[in-house]
């Protein structure tokens, strides 16, 4: 099993910044992309940053200029970094990583973490 803990959230004013942090732990043997979405209360769930083993990164329209993913790849860690925050931005942040955990087996599993809430409200 894969266990992913969440770090970071809370309250910030608009055009504040908050810092996401993931850590990844357990039977790992690699991880391939690794990122975040959010979920804001009547909606789906949606992708915000995404980025690859190699360092790809993939952003929403609505971030892209405003947040910044990164991992460190020793650590299994990856986190995100909240620039200019928007009311639009609220809701609760999961993070995710595609692992293998197994040598001999290209199969891939999505692990996700608990959440955290991120409030932007002055």
């Amino acid at each position: 099993q894969v266990h992913l803990a969440e770090s970071g959230g809370g309250l910030v004013q608009p055009g504040g910044s908050l810092r996401l942090s993931c850590a990844a732990s357990g039977n790992i043997f690699s991880i391939n992309t690794m990122g975040w979405y959010r979920q804001a209360p009547g909606n789906e769930r949606e992708l915000v940053a995404a980025i690859t083993s190699g360092g790809n990164t993939n952003y929403a329209d609505s971030v892209k200029g405003r947040f910044t993913i990164s991992r460190d790849n020793a650590k299994n860690t990856v986190h995100l970094q909240m620039n200019s925050l928007e009311p639009e931005d609220m809701g609760v942040y999961y993070c995710y990583g595609n692992f293998r955990t197994r040598s001999y087996s290209s199969i891939e599993n999505r692990y996700w973490g608990q959440g955290t809430q991120v409030t932007v409200s002055s």
